[in-house]
């Protein structure tokens, strides 16, 4: 079976919204096409939205957060599990290869986020960068709109916290040393594998897993809070690197470990299989087999409080082996609550003179 390299899924699900499937090919590729030529469609494309908020208001009970923002919808960075991926089909397109080629950005956010945290009756409240998808996915490196709304953030002191697996927020550093010297910001790194075969197949187009351990040990020696999210655990694939992952970034300085066990929700379920058989055909059957003893029989759990943690044997081992790992090596650390006392929706850009 022919693998699409650099992506992470290898075919475009049905969009449940839509009726009947819709192929759309512009007029370059149907010029190509009647030439006879051979057409690169693997190429990621870009369009601007223009939302009239930013903040999501987040009612799970098993999330810590209030709201999220994400800048993009839509990541490139492809990893193959990604629960964001149904959220790809409310804007007419795949949670597939469409969730990864065709990425919608929000340049207004920034001033939608200010609007925002200005507005009467705003109190403040964790806000979390990236409940969807990557907020330093590859083009942020050009467009820049998550370090503009760092900067507003800052600005203001209001806090946030942030998840990411792109050492691209490296590149912010100055506004994040400044916003955790008020305690405004921590920050989670996903790693779900010391093993760079592993992430190359798993998640394509992140950054290297010794660019990610880098930067857990960059931001922890500059005062900026880090946790480390080992997310998903995927049975037979990463599960047995629970112990050693945690021992390393606790080294590097992380000062707090989480971990989600997979679950294959909406379109996800067809998306994994299909990606598990043309790259791990020898043993697809037993993860699928794992995946569903942790979730009572299925590929997903909805039921809140169970849908992250699972249920049975294996899940319980996965718990088990976290808790050792927290004893053994991040024993009383935790990350510091973050300070709402400072925010101030009056602030400007002026310099005082005294």
């Amino acid at each position: 079976m022919d693998i699409i390299k650099g992506r992470g899924a290898q075919h475009n699900t049905q969009n449940k919204f839509l009726q009947h499937r819709h192929t759309v090919l512009d007029d370059f590729l149907n010029y190509c096409e009647a030439e006879s030529e051979s057409a690169d469609n693997n190429k990621t494309s870009y369009l601007e939205i223009y939302p009239k908020t930013i903040l999501n208001k987040v009612t799970s009970p098993d999330i810590g957060f209030s709201y999220s923002m994400n800048p993009y919808q839509g990541c490139e960075h492809g990893c193959i599990y990604c629960y964001a991926r149904n959220t790809h089909e409310y804007w007419g397109y795949s949670a597939g290869l469409d969730f990864e080629r065709k990425i919608l950005y929000k340049a207004n956010a920034p001033e939608l986020l200010e609007k925002k945290l200005r507005s009467k009756n705003w109190q403040p409240q964790d806000i979390m960068f990236s409940g969807n998808t990557d907020c330093y996915q590859p083009i942020e490196k050009k467009l820049e709109i998550t370090r503009k709304m760092l900067q507003v953030l800052l600005k203001l002191k209001h806090p946030a916290s942030m998840i990411t697996k792109n050492s691209l927020i490296l590149r912010d550093l100055d506004v994040l040393k400044e916003m955790a010297a008020l305690n405004l910001v921590r920050v989670s790194i996903s790693i779900t594998s010391l093993s760079e075969e592993v992430r190359k197949v798993v998640e394509p187009r992140t950054a290297s897993i010794r660019k990610r351990l880098e930067t857990v040990q960059i931001l922890s020696e500059n005062g900026i809070p880090v946790n480390v999210m080992m997310a998903p655990i995927i049975p037979s694939i990463n599960s047995h690197e629970i112990l050693p992952l945690v021992k390393k970034v606790s080294e590097l300085g992380a000062a707090s470990i989480g971990y989600t066990i997979v679950r294959l929700n909406g379109a996800i379920g067809e998306i994994f299989t299909n990606w598990l058989r043309k790259t791990y055909p020898d043993r697809a059957d037993k993860i699928l087999h794992q995946i569903e003893d942790c979730h009572g029989g299925a590929l997903n759990d909805s039921r809140y409080g169970n849908r992250m943690r699972g249920e049975g044997k294996i899940a319980e081992q996965i718990n088990l082996q976290f808790k050792l790992a927290r004893k053994l090596y991040l024993k009383d650390q935790h990350l510091p609550p973050l300070d709402l006392s400072k925010f101030d929706k009056h602030q400007t850009n002026q310099i005082s003179l005294f």
